[in-house]
């Protein structure tokens, strides 16, 4: 993960925590239950099912997503 993504300080979060994913073609949220949260810096990379979701750490510590990068997670670190 820090290989990849070039940060030094990545790290793995605590699941147990509030993610919404926000639904562009609706006006509400999803909030899925996540396996993995990978956070660099603000940045987040959340696994639900086998998507990849990018977003923000919120100052409460919940994480809002906008959008999914899809099931690799190499990938989903370059799009950082």
């Amino acid at each position: 993960m820090r290989t990849v993504s070039g940060d030094a300080s990545a790290v793995v979060l605590s699941a147990d925590r509030l993610v919404v994913v926000e639904n562009a073609d609706r006006a509400d949220y999803d909030t899925p239950r996540p396996a993995v949260i990978l956070s660099f810096h603000e940045l987040c990379l959340v696994q639900d099912d086998d998507e990849w979701f990018m977003g923000q750490l919120d100052g409460d510590g919940s994480v809002t997503c906008w959008a999914s990068y899809g099931s690799d997670l190499a990938e989903a670190i370059r799009s950082l």
